[in-house]
């Protein structure tokens, strides 16, 4: 999959969404399966599985596998003054999500403070959120990644929910 793609999460949360490259031509997609509980495949352009993401039963973390259950990592939430920070934990590496506060940019670092990827919600208010995404990494493809930050949505909408907060992402 190429390096800079844009995708959205669905205002419920269900159903197919595409995945488009920079010149706008659809790539692949996100089956988002249900409204009651997240989970989803990211799927090529032919429609083929090639990452899924979840939470297990009762979890705050995020897996990340491939479709024969080879796990490929977890994201969870970290703790932190002045800044939202997520950490993604994979079988060889630890990478840092991390944003400003009221920001809707994020950088993904890897354990030697490297950028590799960014993401940036393009909207949200009274819409579902939409996603740009730049991987600069040769260790995490984009389906992955595109999983990680979904995963990284998927937190913020649970951890807003339970904080009372409203619809908006």
């Amino acid at each position: 999959m190429e390096k800079c793609v844009y995708f959205n999460d669905n205002f419920f949360s269900s159903g197919k969404t595409d995945i488009y490259n920079e010149s706008q031509e659809r790539i692949g997609e996100i089956d988002l399966k249900s409204a009651f509980g997240s989970s989803l495949n990211v799927e090529n352009e032919k429609g083929e599985v090639v990452v899924e993401g979840s939470f297990p039963f009762f979890s705050g973390r995020w897996n990340i596998k491939q479709p024969d259950g080879t796990e490929l990592g977890e994201v969870k939430s970290s703790f932190s003054f002045f800044s939202k920070r997520y950490h993604y934990l994979t079988h060889n590496a630890t990478y840092e999500i991390e944003s400003p506060a009221f920001s809707k940019e994020y950088t993904i670092l890897d354990e030697n403070k490297s950028e590799i990827a960014t993401f940036k919600k393009v909207n949200g208010f009274f819409q579902s959120a939409a996603f740009e995404l730049k991987n600069y990494s040769d260790s995490l493809s984009t389906e992955e990644l595109i999983a990680v930050v979904m995963g990284v949505n998927a937190i913020e909408k649970n951890n807003s929910a339970n904080a009372g907060g409203g619809a908006a992402t």
